[in-house]
Parts: structure tokens; sequence; C-alpha cells
């Protein structure tokens, strides 16, 4: 028996069978509705067209970016689908070794002998913080194309800091798999390259325990004291927060976060304040 059935008929491509991609001719529900994170305005398929086109980069396997676009909560409430954690831990690696390799070669007229190993660490580790990934993402409008739980939907997951900023080093691992480092590199390059010169004006701009560690010694205080509490649902992804004081010298500050790190930096930035304050106090007074 002959059959008129072309090759691309028996074997649908990956957006016409994922569905969140497309609107079935028999059903009535959008593709907005099936997948809440895209806008009203704009298909998913548009959607995730505009995001390789600003990252530079056109998918051979668009299941990478699927799985790099679906968050825990997301397959969670759907069998049988892959999250991005997996392509986070890799990216994540990624992420490190390119970076590393732009500070490494950066350009000699700007440092003759290249930026020493410490001020590297500090480059990149304020490249890479969960504030500069979450920004760039947000730059991509990664929220919009994120597929998270109802749950995650409802409390602002899209917009989260640590859920566009998980997802951007997911993108960057799913780039490297579907085209390798050299694409990966690419990607990076296009996405962070001015943050990464804005912080190699300044390193360690934003390393506030180290500044005011440097600080109070500077003042004879002693090394700064650190206290961190927890509050939020235990074993919920995304509801804890985390409180830090901070004590040198007399000053006492306190901050929060996300995580333990985040509070005491924002601890240790407040505290940085009111070290400066004091001092040009002192001078006044002088």
């Amino acid at each position: 028996m002959s059959t008129h059935a072309t090759v691309k008929q028996v074997a649908p491509t990956f957006k016409q069978v994922a569905p969140t991609f497309v609107k079935s001719p028999k059903s009535s529900i959008s593709v907005a509705q099936i997948a809440p994170a895209a806008t009203s305005t704009i298909t998913r398929v548009a959607a995730i067209e505009a995001l390789e086109d600003k990252i530079g980069y056109r998918f051979n396997d668009e299941r990478y970016l699927e799985f790099a676009l679906s968050h825990s909560s997301w397959c969670a409430e759907n069998e049988a689908s892959t999250s991005n954690q997996r392509l986070e831990f890799l990216g994540d690696a990624v992420l490190d070794l390119v970076v590393s390799h732009i500070l490494y070669a950066y350009p000699r007229d700007a440092y003759p002998h290249g930026l020493d190993e410490g001020q590297m660490s500090q480059v990149r580790a304020t490249v890479v913080s969960k504030n500069s990934l979450a920004e760039a993402a947000r730059d991509l409008r990664v929220g919009e194309v994120l597929r998270v739980g109802q749950g995650e939907r409802i409390s602002g997951g899209c917009d989260n800091p640590s859920l566009l900023a998980d997802a951007l080093e997911a993108l960057i691992g799913a780039v490297y798999l579907d085209g390798g480092l050299m694409s990966a590199e690419l990607v990076v390059k296009s996405l962070l390259s001015e943050r990464i010169h804005a912080a190699v004006l300044s390193p360690g701009s934003d390393d506030f325990k180290t500044r005011l560690q440097e600080t109070a010694v500077q003042l004879g205080f002693g090394s700064p004291e650190y206290s961190v509490s927890e509050s939020g649902v235990s074993g919920v992804e995304n509801r804890k927060r985390f409180y830090a004081s901070v004590s040198t010298g007399g000053v006492i500050a306190e901050g929060e976060g996300s995580t333990k790190k985040e509070a005491s930096q924002r601890a240790a930035e407040a505290a940085c304040r009111l070290l400066v304050d004091l001092m040009d106090g002192d001078r006044a007074d002088v």
C-alpha cells in the first residue's frame, strides 16, 4: 500500500510535538493559557525565536533550549519532563571557564601585566553573581518563556532572581551541548562583556565583606563577627529568607537575603556605610 506522507509529516519537529509550543487546531486553549509564562500578545514560538536572536545563537536541537527553560517546579506538575537543574550545573562550570579565560587574556593596554589572581577572582565573582546573571536574564526577557509551576508563578517566580540566574546558567549549558565551547563563549561575551568591563574597572567593588574586613582592621577594630538566622517554610524552594547581623568596633548592622551569603553581604554593606559615616563625623570634629 502506498503512502503520501512526507518525512516531515512522519517525524514532526520538536516545536510541533511540544504542547507548550503550538496551539492545537482542535483546541480553543491558547498558547498563553498552556504556558502562562509567555505573554498574551506573543506566542511562545515567537518568544523563543526572539530569545535566540538576542543571544545570537540558533539551536540545532531545541530540546536543549526547552530543558534550560523548564524549572523543577514545572516538571513536578508535568510528568516525563526534564528540569534545567543538570544544565544549570553544567552551565555554571562553562560560565566560570569562559569568564576566567576572558579575564586571563584581558587587554594589556588596560593592565600591562594582566590582572592578578586576586583581581580575577573578584571580577569573576561579581560577573557570575546571582544579581548580575538575573539582570542579564531580565534583559533577555527570560521570565517570559521560563516554565515554572503554578505556585512559583503566583508568587512571582518568573522574576525571582535565583530562578532567572539559574535559567541563564542552564541556557549557557544548553548552548555548550548544542554548539560546543566556542558557541558558548560567543554567547557569554555577547551577554556579559559590558559587565565584565565594568567589574574590571573596580575589582571587588561589590564584595562588602572583604571591604568591611579591611576597613575594620585599618581602624583597629579587629575582624567583624557575623551571625545568621533563617526563616521561611522548611523544604519549600525559594521560600526561605536569611537574616544576618554583623558587629565591629561598636557598630552593628543587619541585612537579609535569599541565601546566607547574600544576607551577610547586605549586612556588611550596611556596616561599611555606617563606618564611612562614623569616619566622616570624626573628620568633621577635628
